[in-house]
């Protein structure tokens, strides 16, 4: 049977929920819990290389870990790619390396290189014709159908606020972005309804894609409302990792046994049956 596309799947109006994975057990525990997708988070790939998320990682290694990804899970997987690794050919072949592997999406944002995360201040918008070439690029270069181009929009970070917003909404669209990805950092989802509503009055009828990480009270029903077509918790999976390490770490530096953390963390055998491992032995 043919999966549904992440493509069809926003077309037909359904809603989506993604987690920010970073390698495959992460892809695993997110198809395992029922969600829809995965997000292959800038984040969360620096962080388990130890590094921080200011685009010292490159091509390679992020396409190396959305390829774990894929092949460990079934989830339809949009990568986040920065601002595309580099100028239009960079990006042209970023988008066939993707494609080629399976992944379902890639989501570019128009921050200026080098990035800086968007939770860290300094960060500066791409010039508007710059990010729209960009764009253009990726969509010249895939070559199936169902492949997208999410246009991730940092206005708000950037301090740029909702009228660049707004029209960099609409060169990105007719750039020929399949979707459009709001951020924000504010502790409410103010600056993203407030976006939602202009678009929607300004006729852009693209799926419209938002990162809750601060604003993480709404719920996503209440993101529906306003016309979210897909939320993404980006990076929760691995800052529950790193909290989880840390927890085991302290209790068996200070206590000399892990006992005190036994119960509290997966089992060997749970480990064995989420990957696989607990299938029978093949016999001759």
């Amino acid at each position: 049977m043919t999966r549904t596309t992440l493509r069809d799947r926003l077309r037909a109006g359904n809603r989506l929920r993604l987690i920010g994975a970073h390698d495959g057990l992460s892809a695993l525990l997110a198809e395992r819990f029922g969600f829809d997708g995965t997000w292959a988070s800038g984040l969360g790939i620096s962080a388990v290389h130890g590094l921080p998320d200011e685009g010292l990682l490159t091509m390679t290694e992020f396409h190396a870990a959305a390829v774990q990804m894929r092949q460990a899970s079934s989830l339809p997987i949009v990568a986040d790619v920065d601002s595309g690794f580099g100028d239009q050919q960079v990006v042209r072949r970023m988008v066939r390396l993707y494609e080629e592997a399976g992944i379902d999406a890639v989501c570019i944002e128009d921050k200026r290189f080098p990035k800086r995360n968007s939770f860290q201040d300094g960060n500066q918008l791409e010039h508007l014709e710059v990010a729209v070439r960009r764009i253009e690029a990726a969509k010249q270069a895939q070559r199936g159908d169902d492949f997208m181009v999410i246009a991730r929009q940092e206005s708000m970070i950037a301090g740029a606020g909702l009228d660049d917003a707004i029209a960099r909404a609409h060169r990105y669209r007719d750039a020929g972005a399949d979707a459009l990805l709001i951020h924000s950092r504010r502790k409410d989802a103010g600056e993203v309804a407030a976006y939602c509503a202009r678009v929607r009055a300004d006729g852009i009828q693209l799926p419209l894609v938002c990162i809750p990480t601060t604003y993480h009270s709404t719920t996503a029903e209440q993101l529906w409302s306003y016309g979210i077509s897909a939320a993404v918790y980006a990076n929760q999976l691995v800052r529950a990792s790193a909290r989880a390490m840390e927890l085991v770490l302290e209790s068996l530096a200070a206590v000399g046994s892990t006992t005190d953390v036994e119960e509290r963390i997966a089992s060997v055998g749970d480990l064995f049956g989420l990957v696989g491992m607990d299938q029978p032995a093949i016999t001759h």
